[in-house]
């Protein structure tokens, strides 16, 4: 799944995966976290969430990062917003006070991109990547990310075979595999989802649980 893929349904405007409203399992799960006030937060493939937005409300600094310039430059005019805009070595960066997002590749992303971030919030991003890119993802976000923040991380599980990605199933076994050797693994929820999601339905999928979990650093 190449950066093209993103760019190409951003331009055909095929983001289903977008949400009109505040993830609900980030307002009910964020306080799980226990961040002093003001811990900077980095939202990676954050699209044009309005999460952004809820996160900078609770008075975090906010990074994200997100391939396409479509929806970055989205978000700043569905949201009136006038960001300063500059080059940032592989990335532009689009900054208003408290919120930056970074346009360019997730991949390309140093440590210095990154110090000072004390959590990471996941809801779109490792459920967006085949297989075959989410040890390499997860690989970088632990390479890159300051050794201290926690991540909450909301996933889907789901027959695979029913459907195919994005959004791809993720099961308890993958989430320990990939994070396991820096992280403790905690499973906060788990919801059964399909009724809310007529889309998935007439995709083929017959069951869907979204779960959510607490990375926690080993060491801390």
């Amino acid at each position: 799944m190449t950066p093209d893929f993103w760019h190409a349904r951003w331009q055909r405007g095929e983001t289903g995966w977008h949400q009109h409203e505040i993830n609900c399992h980030l307002q009910a799960f964020w306080p799980d976290l226990g961040l002093p006030a003001g811990t900077p937060v980095f939202v990676p493939l954050c699209g044009k969430t309005l999460d952004l937005l809820w996160l900078v409300g609770r008075g975090h600094s906010v990074l994200g990062v997100e391939i396409s310039e479509i929806a970055v430059q989205q978000f700043f005019d569905q949201h009136r917003l006038t960001p300063r805009v500059t080059d940032a070595g592989a990335f532009r960066r689009w900054q208003v006070d408290e919120l930056t997002l970074l346009c360019g590749d997730f991949f390309e992303l140093g440590r210095s991109d990154l110090a000072g971030v004390g959590a990471v919030y996941d809801r779109a991003s490792l459920i967006a990547l085949p297989p075959q890119m989410r040890p390499g993802y997860a690989a970088h976000l632990k390479a890159v990310i300051p050794a201290t923040a926690p991540c909450l991380l909301i996933t889907l599980a789901y027959d695979q075979r029913e459907m195919t990605g994005p959004p791809f199933a993720i099961h308890r076994a993958e989430v320990e595999a990939l994070y396991a050797d820096h992280y403790r693994v905690h499973g906060l929820a788990a919801f059964d989802a399909i009724d809310d999601s007529p889309n998935f339905r007439r995709r083929g999928l017959t069951a869907l649980s979204e779960e959510v979990w607490r990375l926690d650093p080993r060491g801390t």
